[in-house]
């Protein structure tokens, strides 16, 4: 009987195709699968029953005719929050987006100037992408179900919104009244918002300003440009495919955010076991997070500057 011989760059090609097929039937059977599931659930009134889910047709109660996009109907058409939690979670995307990549890309170009103590400042920005998900930030927010031990519960007072108010207390300052407090505690809680929601931008404008080329530093300062100039001529041209990204990256985050009105109305839906409707509003938000995605890059590809 014959070996079969294989040389040893066939053996390293089948070892990754077998690294593949293993992520490959993972994605297959978890999220591929499911993804045209939930599809197909938006079409349909699914009730769950013992051991499985029951799938029948859509039937609009006036008029006693099948509808196949019933729930999309009632997602627009009837239900009170949904259309106005949308219009907010838009407004306030749009509101917020220009903020995050702003400061993200001046505090990365802050901390990748050579100051003492660069390391540890690039390590605070980036300490709420590791805290961010998980436990630790179940315990910050106070969510964590401590099960009779109040160590996470005592933990979360030091986020609390009205730390303000007993700062000033204190510090023995009074009579400023709701407002003043309502002032500081909302800037406050902005600013620490703001920060924490910029981790993942920050490092990536980081890497893109380490990325230009000490060719074109050495010209713009033979040239005599100044620090602005530098920046609009130079700098904004390079990290520009970067906005992009971080545009892409932070209206994603936003769009997907447990802690979204629109995410917190389509779980809550399928918590009242109606999968077919909740299934319904997530494919309409998706349909309509595709859409301000392809209305961004369609502005911002005309203002990226690629070096061919």
């Amino acid at each position: 009987m014959k070996r079969l011989h294989m040389s040893y760059e066939k053996k390293k090609g089948l070892y990754g195709y077998g690294f593949i097929a293993l992520w490959f039937i993972g994605a297959l059977m978890f999220f591929i699968v499911p993804l045209f599931k939930s599809f197909y659930y938006s079409f349909h009134n699914v009730t769950p029953e013992t051991g499985y889910l029951a799938v029948t047709q859509l039937v609009d109660n006036k008029t006693g005719d099948a509808n196949v996009f019933l729930n999309y109907k009632n997602a627009f058409m009837t239900d009170p929050n949904f259309r106005q939690y949308l219009v907010e979670s838009l407004g306030d995307m749009a509101l917020n987006l220009p903020i995050i990549v702003v400061f993200s890309l001046f505090v990365a170009i802050v901390i990748n100037q050579k100051f003492r103590g660069r390391t540890f400042a690039r390590a605070v920005f980036f300490l709420p992408v590791i805290i961010a998900t998980g436990p630790v930030y179940a315990i910050i927010t106070g969510d964590l179900e401590t099960g009779g031990n109040n160590s996470a519960e005592q933990f979360s007072t030091m986020f609390e919104a009205d730390m303000v108010d007993q700062l000033l207390e204190f510090i023995g300052i009074y009579g400023f009244g709701d407002k003043f407090t309502e002032l500081l505690t909302s800037i406050t809680s902005d600013i620490l918002n703001l920060v924490w929601k910029c981790g993942i931008q920050i490092i990536v404008f980081l890497s893109a300003l380490q990325g230009i080329p000490a060719s074109a530093k050495e010209a713009a300062a033979i040239e005599g440009a100044t620090s602005w100039e530098f920046f609009w001529k130079i700098t904004l041209p390079y990290i520009s495919p970067m906005i992009l990204v971080n545009i892409v990256y932070t209206v994603i985050d936003a769009f997907t955010d447990p802690t979204n009105q629109v995410m917190e109305r389509i779980l809550s839906v399928q918590t009242e076991w109606k999968y077919g409707y909740s299934a319904a509003m997530a494919w309409s938000y998706f349909g309509i997070i595709l859409v301000a995605l392809g209305i961004i890059f369609a502005i911002m590809n005309k203002l990226v500057w690629y070096d061919d």
